[in-house]
């Protein structure tokens, strides 16, 4: 028994998936250390003080993993239909297929809700390790070789700059890492002929995860499995079978994951278009930098995958242990996705036929792999020799010369690229001369391994210094989200009426990070209706228009039903405000309900005017808007109302006439610096970066009993004030508009995901408005009438009232789910049909026929 339990431990040792098994485990250990030891050496979070939450992944990816905790602990404001707390109400699905589609996501609830930022690296370092497993495991099905030299390859294309520079702060582009070497074996299983219904699931799996990437990885994976088939030259007919096979994988899989797919298309058809960019080519050089360790540049393709990798791609096409076909062939795929990337029509096709709005080159990831894979057939056929190292030695110094008048390149990549070129180098001639000799490959695979964890932790830290240097950072979960979360949940009464987290934000998406059911929001999918209606009401944005701010106005407050707004101080992680004080405080505000009704519009548009517009949609005047003059620092009139575009507009000053005692505002969207009202304590803070950012309105103070007005405006950069940048609003006019809306308002009003229900009074005429965006989707029925497309009342939900309603019903269907079900409802239904159809065929296969005589079934059998 001992011997038999022996033998069977051995023959699962000399399996073929044990190599792959420990090469997986080895590529993920290596990755997991680089990535620690990176962000050790950067002092990064959670491994030092330096925040690690730049751009995207502070604004965004940590506040919707938060609310996803949220979701899955039953303590979010809405469901999966809707997003109650951003933007007034968002639609949610296309932002769960966007930013959380991953199946590691839902692992965020494992961790405590203030420990957010590190559910999130964990999920970032997860992931990455994935993704080194994944293509270690890939390289071992592509061809047999050193199972350690397949985990180092593994590890070299999930560290790859990609990964390092732009997917670390992204992390959802980081499920598009794993795909490709998983895409890669689907190819393998359709060109081995086996069964689809796992290449169908992993395509599936992939596009939910994140639909963008896997499109990139599923081109990079096509291109993969026709090199393939053209260096195994089958006869045509089972090449076509194969190519079939997996064009039938591809479709049946994005088909499942329809779904989500087509309600994130539609989402990205109804968002604010943001801007568009024309792309232009970086120069050479700056390709050849970043090939290198240690170099970082926002805007160039982040090629980096190890120089021990990058030196057998290098030797692939000199060496001789190589069939003549294999070499010509990957080096050729190589240096035609390299060339993909550079021209426009293919970078086009890349990105699904529209320039991204960030860095140009977001399909690098794929030309890594294809790398990768080119230095496993350098490696996998027996080591290059030293004719091949030395081309390959001469092509990485000329890389490097060509380099180091590349942009990327800086003082700190010379003292990791010079070692990590002896070390590989060394590493690699070693592996050569050891033959059958343990000790020596022992020793140059701990060599290559330290110099491939090395080098890449050093890549990863600088990268991370210099995302801080050059991007927005923000600080992690600390004393302000609590103190700020206290004040919102103190305050919340949804759906009675709405808590705004506040003017002064922390974050892009506060009020998924610390609660509360604000303007504030910011994703790639805001809606055009959205960011265009508080625009017209005199809201500020960043991100061209993809990330509106919370709008401190108590007009806006009654009309979208804001009962309780949070006020805080800026927040002292920022440098570009100025320090304050003062502690948090809770205004609240007797506003009616999230329905109203309304006389019929009567088809008056937005104007140029956030005040009269904000009155438009109150339905009363409640603002004196005056003539406005600039002056310069000497008291001259200044007609063009441009300021801080010489010395004499260093300190300008409007001046104007208010009724005394009503409520100044200022709305200048174009200029940034200081405004403060002659006699205020605190000057109010304007941010406009053109086109960029624009500056949202802001309340100065009370009008002096003179009615006489002198804002004293201090700009930090050019700008301008419009004619009509002054509003005087009377508070004791709005008080009694906002009386008449709640006496003629909805008496109940519940919600629940993507359901509203009101109880409106009876006799209710003209029009119901809902205090929420009219986004594509809302379907509204008054009364038992029919449910119909919901009306638009100034960039709200409106329903048309005869008198005879007494409730008021409004459902949330996002745009294109019914498409994608249906298409996914087919495509699961085929893959069922053709499952069932192949165990049929398989299993009367298997099963002699009962006419056989005996003979010849024993015969079968055998």
């Amino acid at each position: 028994m001992h011997s038999l339990g022996a033998a069977r431990h051995m023959d699962r040792l000399l399996s073929p998936r044990a190599p792959r098994r420990a090469a997986a485990l080895l590529a993920a250990a290596v990755t997991l250390t680089a990535l620690c030891a990176g962000d050790t050496l950067a002092r990064s979070y959670p491994l030092g003080p330096r925040t690690r939450d730049v751009n995207d992944l502070g604004n965004q990816y940590v506040p919707f993993h938060a609310h996803l905790w949220d979701l899955l602990h039953g303590r979010a404001q809405g469901g999966l239909l809707v997003n109650w707390q951003s933007g007034y109400g968002a639609s949610f699905l296309p932002d769960l297929g966007t930013y959380l589609g991953s199946p590691f996501a839902p692992l965020v609830a494992l961790f405590p809700r203030d420990r957010i930022d590190l559910a999130v690296y964990a999920l970032t370092l997860l992931k990455t390790a994935s993704a080194a497993a994944a293509m270690a495991w890939l390289l071992l099905t592509l061809r047999p070789g050193r199972w350690w030299a397949a985990g180092l390859l593994g590890a070299s294309y999930a560290l790859c700059g990609w990964s390092l520079a732009d997917a670390s702060y992204n992390p959802m582009w980081l499920d598009g890492l794993i795909a490709l070497p998983l895409l890669c074996l689907t190819g393998e299983r359709a060109l081995a002929g086996r069964r689809i219904l796992p290449g169908v699931l992993t395509v599936a799996l992939a596009w939910t995860a994140n639909f963008y990437t896997a499109y990139m990885a599923t081109l990079g994976a096509g291109l993969v499995l026709l090199l393939r088939l053209l260096l195994a030259r089958p006869p045509r007919r089972r090449a076509l079978a194969t190519a079939g096979r997996a064009v039938l994988t591809t479709v049946l899989g994005v088909g499942l994951a329809a779904p989500l797919v087509t309600v994130v298309y539609f989402g990205t058809r109804h968002a604010y278009p943001g801007r568009v960019r024309r792309f232009a080519p970086v120069p050479v050089e700056d390709v050849a930098a970043r090939l290198l360790p240690a170099t970082y540049g926002f805007g160039s393709p982040a090629l980096y995958v190890g120089l021990t990798a990058l030196l057998l791609a290098l030797a692939l096409p000199f060496h001789r242990a190589v069939p003549v076909p294999v070499r010509a062939g990957w080096t050729a795929l190589v240096l035609a996705v390299a060339l993909s990337l550079q021209w426009g029509p293919t970078h086009l096709v890349w990105h699904a036929f529209a320039t991204p709005q960030g860095s140009p080159y977001r399909q690098a990831f794929v030309l890594c792999g294809l790398l990768v894979i080119a230095a496993w057939h350098a490696l996998a056929y027996g080591v290059p020799d030293r004719r091949a190292l030395g081309a390959a030695a001469a092509l990485l110094a000329l890389i490097t010369v060509a380099a180091a008048r590349g942009a990327p390149a800086g003082w700190y990549t010379w003292p990791v690229l010079l070692p990590a070129s002896a070390g590989a180098l060394t590493g690699l001639l070693l592996l050569a001369r050891a033959g059958r000799r343990t000790r020596l490959a022992g020793l140059a695979a701990v060599l290559l391994l330290g110099v491939q964890a090395g080098e890449s932790a050093a890549t990863y830290a600088v990268a991370g210094r210099m995302r801080l240097a050059h991007m927005d950072d923000y600080a992690p979960w600390g004393e302000r989200q609590r103190t700020q979360a206290a004040a919102v949940a103190g305050a919340d009464g949804w759906p009675r009426y709405r808590t705004d987290p506040g003017r002064e934000q922390t974050v892009g998406n506060d009020p998924l990070l610390v609660g509360g059911e604000g303007a504030q929001y910011y994703s790639s999918l805001t809606a055009d209706v959205l960011s265009r209606t508080l625009t017209a009401l005199g809201d500020g944005w960043t991100s061209r228009g993809r990330s509106v701010q919370s709008l401190d106005n108590a007009v806006t407050d009654v009309v979208f039903s804001v009962g309780a707004r949070v006020h805080s101080p800026p927040d002292p992680h920022q440098k570009h405000v100025l320090p304050g004080g003062g502690p948090v405080t809770v205004t609240r505000r007797d506003v009616p309900p999230l329905v109203t009704v309304r006389a019929a519009p009567d088809g008056t548009p937005f104007g140029p005017s956030p005040y009269r517009n904000q009155e438009l949609l109150l339905g009363s005047r409640v603002y004196t808007v005056p003539r406005v003059t600039v002056h310069d620092d000497g008291g001259r009139p200044v007609p063009s109302r441009r300021v801080g575009t010489g010395n004499a507009l260093a300190r300008p000053v409007i001046t104007a006439r208010c009724p005394a005692g009503t409520r100044v505002h200022l709305w200048a969207p174009h200029f940034s610096g200081t405004a403060r009202l002659a006699g205020a304590a605190e000057p109010a803070r304007f941010r406009s970066v053109v086109p960029r950012n624009r500056a949202a309105m802001e309340p100065l103070g009370t009008a002096p009993a003179s009615g006489r007005l002198r804002i004293e405006l201090t700009p930090d950069r050019p700008g301008r004030v419009p004619p009509g940048a002054v509003g005087c609003l009377d508070t004791v006019r709005l008080d009694r508009a906002a009386a008449r809306l709640k006496a003629a308002g909805a008496t109940r009003v519940t919600v629940s995901d993507g359901t509203l229900r009101a109880r409106l009074p009876a006799g209710s005429e003209g029009t119901a408005v809902v205090a929420a965006p009219r986004i594509a989707g809302w379907r509204c029925a008054a009364g038992d009438g029919p449910e119909r497309p919901a009306g638009d009342f100034h960039g709200l939900i409106a329903v048309p009232l005869d008198g005879t309603a007494t409730t008021l019903t409004c459902t949330f269907h996002p745009p294109g789910l019914r498409l994608g079900t249906t298409v996914g409802g087919a495509s699961l239904l085929t893959l069922v049909l053709l499952t069932a159809g192949g165990a049929v065929r398989r299993r009367r296969a298997a099963t002699p026929s009962a006419t056989t005589p005996p003979r010849e079934r024993v015969t079968a059998a055998r």
